[in-house]
């Protein structure tokens, strides 16, 4: 049986020392982790929103997927080497250091706020207070995650090498939960897949938070095993698709 994901949620250092791994590796992180489906991050921000931003933006990968025409796109992360990395690579954006919890914006500035691969981290009825002090009445909170589709034997076989993720443990708990001003929250699934080298998944697995905390011999053996699933499972072309079931979430400012 695999073990459970560990759950950092009520141990407020660990979290905070997970949330804060990130950034001494923006690098890797952009190089590493995958975007999302067009399709969820359409959705995910409702329809023609003129003003959206990014919590927890990383890199950029979902803030590069947010920019439209005749759109404002804001991103908002606590690490200054994520933020210096995302304003590397998105010049035209603007990018603030900041916390879910104390967002450098104004009063209903935003018709969107959306957070990939970060909820887990934040104090769920501070951060919900503080989005829907920056959202307009009618504005979309959207929570996003890729989660490896670990109904694939091989996938699972990767989760129990790679060992659980925040994310996963907030799933296996029932999922996110909103705070007030949000009621209802909504759900849409998208299932995709990407393709990976033996290398490539290596990177994948190392710019995880958990690997970037442990210690040298710990990284080191989970990023061996972790190549010899990649080269056992490999194609003959020497190429792997990962599949992925994304989860979007959207709940309305009042």
């Amino acid at each position: 049986m695999m073990p459970l994901p560990p759950d950092h949620s009520s141990d407020p250092a660990q979290k905070a020392k997970h949330a804060a791994s990130f950034g001494a590796a923006a690098e890797l992180y952009e190089r590493a982790r995958p975007g999302y489906p067009d399709d969820a991050v359409a959705w995910l921000v409702g329809p023609d929103p003129r003003d959206v931003v990014d919590v927890g933006a990383g890199t950029g990968k979902l803030t590069r997927q947010l920019m439209a025409p005749g759109r404002r796109v804001t991103a908002v992360d606590h690490d200054a080497g994520m933020i210096a990395e995302l304003s590397r690579r998105v010049p035209e954006v603007e990018a603030l250091v900041g916390r879910a919890e104390a967002l450098p914006l104004a009063d209903a500035s935003a018709d969107a706020l959306v957070f990939g691969q970060a909820w887990q981290w934040v104090d769920v009825a501070e951060a919900s207070r503080e989005a829907g002090r920056v959202l307009r009445p009618g504005g979309v909170l959207g929570l996003v995650w890729n989660l490896r589709d670990e109904s694939v034997p091989w996938v699972a076989e990767f989760g129990e090498v790679m060992r659980g993720s925040d994310a996963a443990g907030m799933f296996a708990k029932g999922g996110p939960a909103v705070a007030a001003p949000f009621g209802a929250i909504e759900e849409r699934v998208f299932s995709w897949s990407t393709t990976h080298t033996p290398d490539s998944l290596v990177e994948l697995a190392a710019s995880r938070s958990y690997l970037l905390t442990a210690g040298d011999a710990e990284r080191a053996a989970v990023l061996a095993g972790v190549r010899r699933l990649g080269e056992r499972v490999a194609g003959p072309d020497g190429t792997i698709e990962l599949p992925y079931v994304t989860h979007a979430f959207r709940a309305i400012r009042p």
